[in-house]
């Protein structure tokens, strides 16, 4: 077994997790203003209450991951992405103290509020954008980053962006349609079939860019023999796309939310196809950037107890939160 392989998908599983738990519980954030001001907002937040701060674990998990298992990338990427790193970090500092001073400081919910919606839309965004540097790759010379400060801020990075934000917020919406009732999960059902036109729709902009982005990405979605491995995700794709606008407009309470993650998934997959091996495109793979075999062996067996550990009680939390959630709470 190639080590350098497993710590890559133990990475990309982290920032899965990371960005499906955490992704619906910025897409309330991002739908906020939507609400109407009372049980509307309360029970939305309420919604997410018991989870909220357990799902940023695997962001923790995913970067502190890099960091440990491939040292180089880390080293590489953060410059590159200073100024979305710093935006998203404040962003989710401006979300979490808004989450929890929105109930102790009635006197100014406004503006806990707008920090609250505008928090969660800083987050995602610069969690997009990122993504977009990482794919119209980053310049790198000598093992270490060669380009100037400006370089994340591109049409490709915005349109990533908006991605990001329109995803989270099919995330959000669809979570709220299972877990909510009556006229405020009705408007979830309505702002959730807007979110999935505009993810879809996104989705198929980003992934036509992608094309005439790269000369090498073009070729693994195009050419033969890699088209036949390729061609499963965007039919897969299309067929989950189909059934998710169909499971919202039938009414249905929880699949959309499950076919949501389906989609984020397939979205995954694809970013699979296109970037491995690189973890840098389009200078540094994997191996490339890959710590020594020693240090790699010593943080898997911490990852093999530990994230047994977290699985589980992130599971058994869900698991006891999983009702409705009425205008006092969870049933």
């Amino acid at each position: 077994m190639d080590l350098t392989v497993i710590w890559a998908f133990i990475i990309a599983f982290a920032v899965f997790a990371y960005v499906v738990m955490d992704g619906f519980d910025l897409g309330i954030g991002i739908l906020f203003p939507t609400f109407r001001v009372g049980q509307g907002r309360n029970r939305a937040m309420n919604s997410i209450a018991p989870v909220w701060d357990g799902n940023e674990t695997w962001l923790v998990l995913g970067g502190g991951g890099l960091f440990a298992a491939f040292p180089l990338a880390y080293a590489v990427v953060l410059p590159a992405t200073y100024p979305l790193i710093i935006a998203m970090l404040l962003g989710l500092v401006f979300r979490g103290v808004a989450f929890e001073y929105r109930w102790r400081d009635e006197r100014h919910t406004k503006f806990w509020d707008l920090a609250f919606f505008g928090g969660s839309l800083i987050a995602a965004m610069s969690q997009g954008m990122t993504l977009g540097v990482l794919l119209q790759g980053i310049e790198v010379v000598d093992r270490a980053y060669a380009g100037s400060w400006w370089d994340w801020l591109t049409p490709y990075t915005l349109l990533t962006g908006a991605g990001t934000v329109a995803g989270y917020a099919l995330l959000g919406s669809t979570w709220l349609i299972w877990k909510l009732d009556k006229g405020v999960q009705r408007h979830a059902r309505y702002v959730a079939m807007r979110s999935a036109i505009a993810t879809i729709v996104l989705m198929g902009a980003v992934s036509l860019y992608n094309i005439f982005l790269n000369a090498e990405y073009a070729d693994r979605w195009l050419s033969a023999p890699e088209v036949y491995l390729a061609a499963p995700v965007p039919i897969l794709t299309a067929i989950i796309a189909i059934a998710l606008l169909r499971s919202i407009a039938r009414g249905s309470d929880h699949t959309p939310f499950w076919l949501a993650i389906a989609l984020f998934f397939l979205g995954m997959a694809g970013l699979g196809v296109t970037m491995f091996p690189y973890i840098v495109p389009p200078g540094l793979t994997i191996w490339d950037a890959a710590a020594p075999e020693s240090s790699q062996i010593f943080m898997l067996v911490g990852v093999a107890i530990t994230m047994p550990l977290i699985i589980g009680y992130t599971a058994w939390a869900y698991w006891v939160f999983r009702g409705k959630v009425g205008e006092e709470g969870y049933h």
